[in-house]
């Protein structure tokens, strides 16, 4: 797993439980992040927490996966199905017309994923950069809050 680059945030971490345990040294703030890393809650979470900034965070998670103390968790990541991209295609079409389909491809592509794969933390942040393309500031108010509604109703 790669995490020198990209938005680590939503990323689910455990630790490892190792009978063979070498001698290496923990610094506090090691420490404190390994203990919170339970496999249920994302990195951002963790940072907060902690207090550490995500710069920080991809450092000290580096140092733990090269000491093999941790794991990322599979499938912890909720991502964006296509129920929601059929609705923010028609809700945008709406909005602007037939171009809608490139500029959510664009958008997504801008914000570093591809649309089988986005992280669905980001799903406002999607909508935001998408409203910004409406011209007609009433197409856009019903845009973004019919798009807020199911984020909401996803749970997104």
């Amino acid at each position: 797993m790669d995490i020198s680059s990209g938005d680590i945030f939503p990323f689910v971490f455990k630790r490892i439980v190792r009978d063979d345990l070498g001698e290496f040294s923990l610094d506090g703030n090691m420490l404190s992040v390994l203990m919170e890393l339970d496999g249920t809650r994302n990195l951002g979470e963790i940072a907060e927490k902690t207090g550490q900034s995500m710069g920080a965070m991809r450092k000290l998670i580096s140092r733990l996966l090269d000491l093999k103390l941790i794991e990322p968790v599979d499938g912890a990541v909720s991502m964006l199905d296509d129920d929601f991209f059929a609705y923010l295609h028609g809700q945008l079409s709406l909005a602007i017309g037939p171009i809608a389909e490139v500029l959510i491809e664009d958008a997504v592509s801008d914000l570093g994923h591809q649309l089988a794969q986005f992280p669905s933390h980001r799903a406002a942040e999607l909508v935001d950069l998408l409203a910004r393309v409406i011209q007609r500031e009433e197409k856009m108010g019903t845009f973004k809050q019919n798009m807020v509604n199911k984020i909401r109703e996803k749970g997104y």
